[in-house]
């Protein structure tokens, strides 16, 4: 086998095994996951106060104090702001299950009215068996969820370890980073170092584009639920906005618990129709502007990928593959564009393509 070849199977057996290993420890994941992403996050500012003459050490002391410092303020304001209308939307679930069943009773009563005895009986057996397979699957992912996110041990750990994770990490990520540049095979080294800034530009592009989303997110149906007067507006506006570094699931489970407030707190359908308009914009401000302006020319993934990667990193690690798969994908995705550019240059692609100069590899 040429040494091309060697080299290809080399990265592949990599990937592969770098793979396998996420899984089998995927449940102790999350706050390892966390400190990788922070410490990537932050190492900036602890290499600009190194410039500065501050130790690394202390340097990244310092910028994880603040950091943390900087969250507890957020919690401290945010929460006397939104806690009466968490616990007020706490209390509407009972009377949304009540709505829920009102509506569904008020249809069942007027299919009877249209339907004939028989077929009623087969459509409320058909109605039972798919409803509870759909509760047995949110059951299912309720469970999923807590067990593997919000467990007890896992609250602790996420508290406790990621910090202590993302300090180490700061302090020695430039030994970090020369040790893995070292590793890399020499013939590979500047390919490999290339790719690493692309996908180190599309990352730091990818968190600063979903953060600002968020944030306009949360101002927007925030401020527009208020003004609506539904009641615990404020913190839904909130509640969506962070939800919404997960694509898609923000806005849904938003409208959902908007519409339901809604119908509880009004129960007319001009109310809902409010509600359903204000969704219908923000989704159209988000769909067409916020996310391809601000997320999707960083990353260059078409939404049919990122929902795919949703659910890939939902099905193989869990909820932190939920809350990774979009900048794992982002970075898959410019891998993939970087095989692909030398597939098109490879004889492979084009018989009529010229051969490397001997002694050189189409890795230089």
């Amino acid at each position: 086998m040429s040494r091309r070849g060697y080299r290809l199977l080399f990265w592949l057996g990599f990937i592969l095994i770098t793979i396998i290993a996420l899984g089998m420890v995927q449940s102790i994941l999350l706050p390892f996951a966390a400190g990788v992403v922070l410490a990537f996050i932050l190492s900036p500012a602890v290499a600009r106060l190194e410039r500065w003459g501050v130790r690394r050490s202390l340097a990244a002391l310092a910028v994880l104090f603040v950091f943390l410092v900087g969250v507890v303020l957020v919690f401290v304001i945010l929460v006397p702001l939104i806690q009466n209308q968490v616990v007020q939307l706490i209390g509407k679930v009972p009377a949304l299950v009540t709505f829920l069943q009102d509506q569904l009773g008020r249809a069942v009563d007027l299919l009877q009215q249209q339907l004939p005895p028989e077929q009623m009986a087969k459509l409320r057996d058909l109605v039972g068996t798919k409803l509870g397979e759909a509760v047995a699957w949110i059951a299912s992912l309720l469970q999923s969820l807590i067990t593997s996110s919000i467990a007890v041990l896992n609250i602790v750990s996420l508290v406790v370890i990621t910090p202590i994770v993302t300090f180490l990490l700061m302090r020695d990520w430039e030994t970090i980073v020369a040790r893995i540049d070292d590793l890399v095979p020499r013939q590979s080294l500047v390919t490999v170092r290339a790719q690493a800034r692309a996908v180190s530009d599309t990352l730091v592009g990818f968190i600063h584009g979903q953060a600002l989303v968020c944030l306009i997110l949360a101002i927007y149906y925030g401020t527009t639920l208020s003004f609506a007067r539904l009641e615990s507006g404020l913190a839904l506006g909130l509640l969506i906005g962070v939800l919404a570094v997960i694509p898609m699931l923000g806005a849904a489970l938003g409208f959902v618990l908007a519409l339901g407030l809604a119908a509880t707190q009004y129960g007319t359908w001009t109310a809902i129709l409010t509600v359903v308009g204000i969704f219908a914009v923000g989704q159209v401000i988000e769909g067409n502007f916020l996310t391809p302006k601000l997320v999707g020319d960083r990353i260059r993934l078409h939404p049919v990928w990122v929902i795919f990667a949703l659910f890939a990193g939902a099905t193989l690690f869990g909820f932190v593959g939920v809350l990774l798969a979009v900048p794992s994908a982002a970075v898959i995705g410019v891998l993939v564009r970087f095989a692909v550019s030398r597939y098109r240059r490879s004889a492979l692609y084009d018989p009529r393509q010229p051969e490397a100069p001997r002694g050189l590899t189409p890795y230089q």
